[in-house]
């Protein structure tokens, strides 16, 4: 692997799209996980604004200010700059070369059959996606794997045959571009530019919103990780619980309610214990509950709010290390991207031809 940390379990690569403050879906989701990692693995987390492109191309002014607000929400979840590379896809032009190259060998069907590509042209109904850029978005999420020659994919069941398109498309490009092995090479064992990565599957937890379904900012039922502690209160008051609890006296079930789920996701196990009591018994009332669960919640939003505050005052701070990991970002790309040029026969250097003997007699 390319400047691999060999100290480490292997190379993990994965981002999110700019579309904003973060919720605590996104955190519970992919953040947490993300945070964790950084302890074994050579971690590249990125902001995807060119995916943002793929759906929202007509109107990009939010694209920048929206990067500065996920990478806020980053560093104050816990990524490291000091552990993690942090980085912006469009400042590393390599994804687009990759990306490129990789279009010109990928069979149409392969795209057409993706999943999320079918479910979303038959949900968004507002936008034109009509457009090579959202068919093609999958193999961009392979080019961008792939690039750091990543060994696993942080990712929810819902995107694992993303991963395994990008499977795919490196034994695609291995059938045609075997990589050529240079005199002084330091790996010249391994025959292909590319590893197979592996979906590593994020824990799933079950987050919902404040009216009992998924949390999504399109539903308007989020929890912002950067949410004031007042506003968190309020919201969780209004919070939908078990139906069965019609009057204080009904007892009900926390593994039916929403705020139950809140519970088991950020309460301890005393919390935990008082809670399945105190519901089933009716020995609690739903304000009681929504009580202790929004301060389990603020144990968790209060220290990453003071991390980010350190950055929130002066945005260019957060901007920088998007910079410098851009930077080390592209060194990454750029060496893999060498190693693909010249498996194409595309690379940069030119060598004549080699005379045979007798030739030219």
């Amino acid at each position: 692997m390319n400047d691999m940390n060999r100290t480490t379990k292997g190379r993990v690569l994965s981002g999110m799209r700019p579309t904003g403050k973060l919720h605590l879906g996104n955190y519970v989701g992919a953040l947490r996980n993300w945070v964790n990692l950084q302890n074994d693995y050579d971690c590249f987390f990125f902001i995807a604004d060119w995916h943002a492109l793929t759906t929202d191309y007509a109107d990009t002014r939010l694209v920048k200010q929206n990067s500065v607000e996920v990478i806020l929400d980053y560093l104050a979840a816990g990524l490291d700059p000091e552990r993690s590379t942090l980085f912006i896809q469009s400042h590393v032009p390599q994804h687009a070369e990759l990306h490129l190259l990789f279009s010109l060998i990928t069979p149409l069907g392969w795209l057409e059959r993706v999943p999320t590509y079918k479910e979303q042209r038959e949900n968004i109904k507002d936008k034109d996606l009509g457009t090579y850029g959202f068919l093609g978005y999958p193999l961009l999420q392979s080019a961008d794997i792939l690039i750091y020659q990543a060994n696993f994919v942080p990712v929810g069941e819902d995107q694992v045959p993303h991963v395994e398109l990008t499977r795919e498309v490196a034994r695609r490009f291995h059938q045609f571009y075997p990589r050529k092995i240079r005199q002084g090479d330091r790996d010249p064992q391994r025959d292909t530019v590319f590893p197979e990565p592996k979906a590593l599957l994020t824990p799933a937890a079950k987050l919902p919103g404040t009216d009992g379904r998924k949390m999504s900012k399109s539903y308007g039922n989020t929890i912002m990780m950067s949410e004031p502690e007042a506003s968190m209160r309020q919201k969780l008051k209004t919070m939908v619980t078990d139906p069965a609890r019609v009057r204080r006296t009904d007892p009900g079930d926390p593994d039916k309610c929403p705020v139950g789920d809140l519970h088991k996701i950020f309460s301890s196990q005393e919390t935990m214990a008082k809670v399945y009591d105190g519901c089933r018994t009716a020995g609690i009332g739903c304000i009681e509950c929504k009580g202790w669960a929004a301060d389990s919640l603020w144990n968790v939003l209060g220290p990453m709010q003071d991390r980010r505050r350190k950055y929130e005052t002066d945005p260019k701070l957060a901007w920088d290390i998007l910079e410098e990991g851009s930077k080390k970002a592209r060194g990454v790309a750029e060496a893999t991207m060498m190693e693909a040029r010249d498996a194409a026969n595309l690379s940069w250097d030119y060598e004549p031809p080699s005379q045979t003997a007798g030739e030219g007699k």
